[in-house]
C-alpha cells in the first residue's frame, strides 16, 4: 500500500519521533506531509531517504491549506492517509476525503486530562474534532488511557484500536562511549552524579517541580540534566538560579544524540503532571537507568526493577530521588519485559496490518 502520514509538525517530540521511526519498520511505501514546524525530525526523515514535504503554514486558520494538501493527496494516489496530533487531524482527515482516499486512519497521541496538545480541552477545540472524526475510518489509542479518554470525549468506542508507540531498544542499548563524550561536552566529570530527563519544556512536564526536588542533590554536588525545549526554557532557568543551582542545571536544548544523553545519566526522572504513554521514560528503561516516574500509562502494569512510581510533590519526589542516588535495590521485572511488549518491530507491524485490514473491508464494501 502507498500510505500518507499527515503530522502537525517535526520537531523534537514524542509523536514525532514515533513516526520517524514507523517510517523505519513500515512494510509499505510511506511518505510524510509537516503542516509546519518543519524541525529536527523532518531533518532526519529526509537524510534517512523519507520523502517529506513541508506545507508551510503559517497560521491554525489558513483554511486555504486543507485544499492545498487535497491536491497534494490526490496527486499522490495513496490507498490510505494516517493523521497524527490535532492539527493534522481537523486539516488531513477533511483533505483525505475531498482527495477520494479511500481509508483514513488516526493516531491520538496526546489527549490528555484537561488538555490535547498543549490546548485546553473546550468546546470549540472537542467540537472541531468529533467533526471530522466522523471522516476517519479508526482512531489509534497509543494507551488503554487514551481510550478511555477519547470515548469519554465522545469517539464512538468501536473505532478504536488500542496500539502502543514502540522503541527501537537495540539503538538505545547503554552507550559507555557515548556517555564520556557528553560528560567531556557538558564539563561533568565523570565521577559525578548526574540526574536527568527528556521532554518538551512544557508546564505538563512538571520540570519546575523537579528542579525543586532535586535542589539538595545538585547543592550537595550532583547535576541536573534537562533535554529539550519549550515555552518554559526561560522560566524553568530563572527558577534554577533562584534556587541558587543554576550553574548545576544544565539545559541541553533539542537533541540527535538521546541515546548518549542517557547514557551519561545515572538516574532519570519524569515529574510530568499529565502522560499519555511517556515514551521518553521507556527509553530511559531501555538504557538502563534508574527511573523516578509520577505518570506513565506505558509502565502502569509493569513492576520494572530500577523503576519507581511516585506521587506528583516536591516532598516525595525529593525523598525517591534520593534513594535512587543511594543506590538502595529496587527490585522488579527485567527490561525485557518492557521489550517484548514494545519493540518497535512488532507495534510497525500492528500499523501496517491495521491499513491492510481497514483496506480490505473498504474493498468489500465497493463491490
Amino acid at each position: 500500500m502507498k500510505v500518507l502520514h499527515i503530522i502537525t509538525g517535526l520537531a523534537s517530540g514524542g509523536a514525532e519521533t514515533q513516526l520517524d521511526l514507523l517510517m523505519r519498520y513500515t512494510r509499505h511505501h510511506c511518505e510524510v506531509v509537516s503542516l509546519y514546524n518543519f524541525g529536527l525530525v523532518g531533518q532526519q526523515m529526509v537524510a534517512s531517504g523519507i520523502k517529506v514535504r513541508d506545507l508551510g503554514m503559517r497560521s491554525n486558520q489558513q483554511i486555504s491549506a486543507v485544499f492545498r494538501l487535497a491536491r497534494s493527496v490526490r496527486r499522490g494516489r495513496y490507498d490510505a492517509v494516517h493523521v497524527h496530533l490535532y492539527r493534522a487531524c481537523i486539516y488531513g482527515r477533511v483533505a483525505a476525503r475531498l482527495a477520494g482516499v479511500p481509508v483514513v486512519v488516526t493516531t491520538e497521541h496526546s489527549l490528555g486530562d484537561t488538555q490535547i496538545e498543549g490546548r485546553p480541552k473546550g468546546t470549540a477545540v472537542r467540537a472541531m474534532y468529533l467533526a471530522t472524526d466522523r471522516l476517519s475510518d479508526v482512531t489509534v489509542a497509543v494507551s488503554p488511557r487514551v481510550r478511555e479518554r477519547l470515548i469519554s470525549w465522545g469517539v464512538p468506542a468501536r473505532k478504536i484500536r488500542v496500539i502502543p508507540n514502540g522503541l527501537d531498544f537495540e539503538r538505545f542499548a547503554f552507550d559507555p562511549e557515548g556517555r564520556k563524550a557528553v560528560r567531556r561536552e557538558l564539563g561533568i566529570p565523570l565521577k559525578d552524579f548526574v540526574l536527568g530527563s527528556v521532554g518538551r519544556l512544557d508546564p505538563i512536564k512538571g520540570y519546575d517541580l523537579l528542579i525543586e526536588a532535586a535542589e539538595p542533590l545538585c547543592k550537595s554536588g550532583a547535576w541536573l540534566l534537562l533535554v529539550g525545549e519549550g515555552p518554559e526554557k526561560a522560566r524553568l532557568e530563572k527558577l534554577a538560579r533562584e534556587r541558587n543551582v543554576g550553574q548545576r542545571v544544565i539545559f541541553a536544548g533539542e537533541r540527535r544524540d538521546v541515546p548518549q544523553l542517557l547514557s551519561a545519566m545515572d538516574l532519570f526522572a519524569a515529574p510530568s503532571r499529565e502522560e499519555t504513554f511517556g515514551l521518553s521514560i521507556l527509553e530511559a528503561v531501555a538504557v538502563g537507568l534508574r527511573v523516578v516516574f509520577t505518570e506513565c500509562p506505558a509502565l502502569k502494569d509493569l513492576q520494572l526493577n530500577n523503576v519507581r512510581w511516585v506521587p506528583g510533590s516536591v516532598q516525595q519526589l525529593g525523598s525517591t530521588l534520593r534513594s535512587g542516588r543511594a543506590g538502595k535495590p529496587w527490585p522488579g521485572l527485567p527490561r525485557e519485559v518492557a521489550k517484548q511488549r514494545y519493540d518497535i518491530r512488532s507495534v510497525a507491524a500492528a500499523v501496517d496490518n491495521l491499513y491492510e485490514a481497514v483496506g480490505n473491508q473498504w474493498q468489500s464494501e465497493s463491490y
